[in-house]
């Protein structure tokens, strides 16, 4: 099993929009085979930062997952409206 955190400090104009994709993002990794979990969070004291909390039953489905049509086209935008992110890929031990 692997857990992914994926965090992205979105730019101030942009949250709306940044919001928009990643509720799209979500409903269609929810989809996925090996999806375990994926789930949206938002900081309540930075609501610029965005956190995807993400269970994989296996390496396979996680690649499997970034090869998708809608990350291949959605990441993308969300790239170009961010400030930064950071991304930890977690196995348990």
């Amino acid at each position: 099993m692997l857990k992914i955190i994926a965090k992205s400090f979105i730019k101030n104009n942009e949250l709306e929009k940044a919001t928009k994709l990643y509720k799209e993002l979500v409903e269609e990794t929810l989809l996925e085979d090996g999806c375990m979990s994926y789930e949206l969070f938002q900081d309540i004291n930075n609501k610029n930062m965005f956190v995807i909390v993400e269970e994989w039953e296996n390496e396979k489905y996680f690649e499997a997952h970034k090869n998708s049509e809608h990350f291949t086209r959605i990441v993308p935008q969300i790239s170009n409206i961010r400030l930064s992110s950071e991304i930890n890929i977690l196995q348990r031990m």
